[in-house]
């Protein structure tokens, strides 16, 4: 009797833990390194970029890289989660060549993804500093990976998500209040019937942020919200689709204006569909907060890669890759730095690399906010995603 395929297309984590979730060639290799009886003592060093090129990407995915190495005989050292890096080494692991090999695929995964979706936040989080940020973009992305989406979100400095078990499993609160969907339902013409119900159908801790966009213009459902939940009105929020949004600005404004002029200027005013920093940058100043969806969801990975740099105390590389060990530095003017392990760091310089696994036992804990304000700080302190 054949056991029938899993209902969705997910490798589980048992596969990842056990090292079956690879690549095959790393299969082979270590069938043949035990046919050959050979291990090496090696260090490997995970990279994007061998030099600084002025281009700072954020690191993310670092708890589970962690929680993959554990129980493993190797130590491991790492960047700070929520450290803007370029060039060099961000991870850096020790220990027999077998210990490890066939996590390589599973270690990638995981680092690249979240550094992808982390930078894509903070870029969007520094193109609108005082505005509250959401992400919305797990609905682009396979579910199994939304909580890495969402945290890597909060890392880059976003102020919450939208996803229910991604707020589950990191222990967060999920945002939302209303779709489309919600007022078509009702049908047109019968939007205040929609926002009636929700008001009396959600918790009191559920702001009453009315979606006013769906049937006319957003300036007459704005007042029909108004008109229809008054003083429990607390935001509105504009998801105008792009072919029918015109000057999504001058939209804004005239709703802000209108508000003000019906007695309601502490209503505010919320927008999402197909956001970027430019559009947060060029909105920041006329609306409350943002939901950033495919902007972040949808950010390529980062382009690491894993590559031997010592064999037996010996310095070993590939061609175009740098041989020896090395270390990465932070110095006072925001400047990124690459060096050999062992020799004097540049002036000023501060060491990036931390322990983070020592004979398979994780020595670091991971602290979501820890990393976000870590992230913002460097960001200020190297100039990313200024103006």
């Amino acid at each position: 009797m054949t056991s029938s395929p899993p209902a969705f297309d997910i490798v589980g984590a048992d596969a990842v833990r056990d090292g079956s979730a690879t690549d095959a060639y790393f299969d082979r290799t270590v069938e043949t390194l035990r046919h050959a009886d050979r291990n090496p003592t090696v260090v490997a060093e995970v990279t994007a970029d061998q030099f600084p090129d002025g281009d700072f990407e954020l690191f993310a995915g670092v708890k589970d890289a962690a929680a993959l190495l554990a129980g493993h005989a190797v130590d491991a050292d790492a960047l700070p989660e929520g450290t803007l890096f370029d060039g060099g080494p961000v991870l850096r692991i020790e220990g027999t060549y077998l210990e490890f090999a066939a996590l390589e695929t599973s270690l990638l995964g995981f680092l690249s993804h979240a550094s992808g979706v982390a930078t894509a936040a903070l870029e969007c989080r520094r193109a609108a500093p005082e505005s509250n940020v959401l992400s919305f973009g797990a609905r682009h992305v396979h579910p199994s990976i939304a909580a890495m989406v969402e945290r890597s979100a909060l890392v880059g400095g976003f102020d919450g998500f939208s996803h229910v078990a991604a707020g589950e499993t990191l222990g967060r609160e999920p945002s939302g209040t209303m779709p489309h969907a919600l007022l078509i339902c009702f049908g047109r013409g019968n939007q205040a019937d929609a926002w009636r119900a929700f008001d009396e159908a959600v918790p009191e801790s559920v702001p009453r942020i009315a979606l006013c966009d769906t049937f006319s213009d957003e300036k007459e459902e704005v007042l029909r919200a108004v008109e229809t939940l008054g003083d429990r009105l607390d935001g509105v929020r504009l998801d105008t689709t792009g072919s029918r949004r015109g000057d999504f600005r001058h939209i804004v404004r005239e709703v802000q204006w209108e508000l003000d002029a019906r007695g309601y200027p502490d209503v505010d005013v919320f927008l999402s569909g197909g956001l970027g920093p430019t559009e947060l940058r060029s909105l920041r100043d006329v609306a409350d907060g943002f939901g950033v969806g495919g902007y972040v969801s949808n950010a390529d990975p980062v382009d690491f890669a894993l590559d031997i740099v010592e064999v037996d105390g010996e310095p070993a590389a590939k061609r175009g890759k740098l041989s020896g060990v090395k270390e990465v530095y932070r110095t006072p003017d925001g400047g990124h730095h690459v060096g050999l392990r062992g020799r004097e760091g540049p002036d000023g310089g501060e060491s990036l690399m931390e322990p983070l696994i020592r004979d398979g036992e994780v020595v670091r804990e991971f602290d979501i906010d820890d990393a976000a304000g870590r992230a913002l700080a460097d960001a200020t302190a190297v100039g990313f995603g200024g103006e």
